[in-house]
């Protein structure tokens, strides 16, 4: 089983992610969108969603970034215990401001009739397990803490993702890592799995809306012309 959930799996959830997505866009472009309520109720989602946003890209950002990052790469510049400490204080900060903010998208789901009632259970499910992972995340926060002095397991973590990333899987790695770490990334790559089935794939647009930054401006008209204006047409009637 834990050969499975960190060598196949990994690859499985990968692979259903970026081909289920493409599906998904190639024949239900339709269904392509965040589906926001935000006409039904403005204000709980105002907080909401700007807390969870910033938290959440904060949070893949940085899983990204520090994970993936080779350790001969920062460390001129920053000890490992160091940056693991940033990372605990950094983190906790964004994770609780995503928490803050998913609960109160969840609340506003669950316990509002008109939401509730223009909600898909995709909806609702996906919230949910995305207030579960934000819950095991916080959860890891104490263990990475009480091993700050070596930061082992953050150098573990990040050895076995960069293992995945080069197509070099081993399980083995993960042996001595504490268990809220494991069923954080179990269900972190579960979400990338449900991912083309949800509302999710509208952050794919997200991502591309950034080409817009290095896109030339359209000129729809150059210059102004001058038509000149024929007096004996007809007025149009009022």
């Amino acid at each position: 089983m834990n050969d499975f959930l960190f060598t196949v799996y990994p690859y499985l959830c990968g692979a259903v992610f970026l081909m289920g997505s493409l599906a998904r866009f190639d024949r239900d472009q339709y269904t392509w969108k965040s589906d926001s309520s935000q006409l039904l109720r403005a204000g709980q989602l105002r907080w909401g969603s700007n807390l969870f946003h910033v938290g959440i890209l904060f949070l893949f950002f940085g899983h990204t970034v520090g994970l993936l990052t080779p350790h001969w790469v920062y460390e001129p510049f920053i000890s490992a215990p160091h940056k693991q400490m940033m990372a605990v204080i950094s983190g906790g900060i964004a994770g609780a401001a995503c928490f803050v903010g998913i609960t109160l998208l969840l609340h506003r789901r669950l316990f509002d009739p008109r939401i509730r009632l223009t909600s898909h259970r995709t909806d609702l499910a996906i919230l949910f397990i995305l207030w579960i992972q934000l819950c095991l995340g916080l959860l890891t926060l104490p263990f990475s803490y009480a091993q700050r002095a070596d930061a082992h397991e953050m150098l573990v973590l990040a050895e076995y993702l960069q293992h995945m990333a080069t197509f070099r899987p081993n399980a083995d790695l993960l042996a001595t890592v504490a268990w809220p770490f494991k069923v954080h990334m179990v269900l972190g790559m579960t979400i990338f799995l449900l991912f083309p089935f949800s509302r999710l794939v509208h952050v794919w647009s997200g991502f591309g809306s950034l080409a817009y930054l290095a896109r030339p401006y359209q000129i729809v008209r150059s210059r102004r012309l001058n038509v000149p204006h024929d007096h004996n047409q007809p007025k149009p009637s009022r």
